[in-house]
């Protein structure tokens, strides 16, 4: 396994960091610009590839970020963007998207589109040939920047496979048979994801109040306060409400809150291997390290440390 390549503009003189940043991603998806009111701005990002999926895990403040390809001709390409934190407006041929975290949108990346990107965003991005996908999902045209929901079964398997290659690293020198066999899983999950995206939970129990909730719960993982109750008085719903909407999905409120907490300390633990156990505990609304090593230890098979030394 290669490391994958890292980015970021800590170590750039705050006056040239834009600068710095446009120039990066311009060289890796032609025709790239980001525009932000700090000039000091503040990103980092990772990148990797496998087959013929070329990859990028960016997070920054907030931006506009665009794309107005100079290369004209060639092979058609198609851009996902999955919103893995935080909230962005995706726009392109006069259709507008707004993403919350868990889902995702489909641009062609030989025309030009716009993110609008909030604070504490982050993202990962894939731009494979469209080819690929269009024998897969046909009338792709009528899905590109639209909002597709990642609260569907399959939406959040295709969530943790794009994890898992995360933690695969740079997959670029393996067997190209191998290669080619996980685009094809890439592809066949993106696949599924789409077209169950209008199945997806919250569009059964609740429509956009769903997205609110389900948000806010992503939002506030480290709040070691949130409950049923302090849902309902954040949305101004009531508690029965937001058990409703749970139970639509199959789910509870506290279960839910403490899945989303354990996978994302997973991810910390593989992202960012020289964190604490106990401040990464702390850090998602645990209250006793002990006990966040016990449900991770049931959920995962493995203690945090132990995954920590093998993801």
């Amino acid at each position: 396994m290669t490391a994958i390549e890292k980015f970021d503009t800590a170590s750039v003189d705050p006056s040239r960091r834009l600068h710095f940043w446009n120039e990066l991603v311009a060289e890796i998806f032609d025709g790239t610009y980001v525009n932000a009111a700090d000039p000091a701005f503040s990103a980092e990002m990772w990148r990797w590839s496998v087959g013929d999926l070329a990859m990028i895990r960016p997070r920054s403040q907030a931006s506009m970020v665009g794309r107005d390809p100079r290369r004209t001709g060639g092979e058609e390409r198609v851009v996902l963007h999955l919103q893995h934190r935080g909230a962005s407006r995706h726009s392109q041929r006069g259709r507008q998207a707004e993403l919350q975290a868990g889902d995702f949108s489909l641009v062609c990346a030989n025309e030009p589109y716009t993110l609008d990107l909030r604070t504490g965003h982050e993202l990962l991005v894939v731009e494979f040939p469209r080819a690929a996908i269009a024998s897969r999902l046909p009338g792709i045209d009528d899905r590109l920047s639209r909002r597709i929901s990642g609260r569907s079964p399959g939406g959040r398997i295709f969530h943790d496979f794009l994890l898992s290659l995360w933690q695969q690293g740079d997959q670029s020198r393996a067997d190209p048979d191998w290669q080619q066999g996980v685009s094809n899983v890439f592809y066949d999950l993106m696949a599924l994801a789409v077209r169950g995206s209008d199945l997806a939970p919250e569009a059964r129990a609740g429509g956009a109040l769903g997205d609110r909730v389900l948000a806010l719960i992503d939002a506030r993982l480290g709040d070691p306060a949130l409950r049923t109750a302090t849902i309902a008085d954040e949305l101004g719903i009531s508690a029965r409400t937001v058990q409703n909407l749970f139970a639509a999905m199959g789910t509870t409120p506290s279960f839910h809150i403490q899945e989303r907490r354990l996978a994302r300390a997973a991810e910390r633990l593989g992202a960012h291997p020289e964190i604490g156990i106990t401040a990464l505990a702390f850090d998602l609304g645990f209250n006793d390290s002990a006990y966040f090593t016990r449900c991770f230890r049931q959920k995962y098979g493995a203690s945090p440390s132990a995954w920590r030394g093998h993801h």
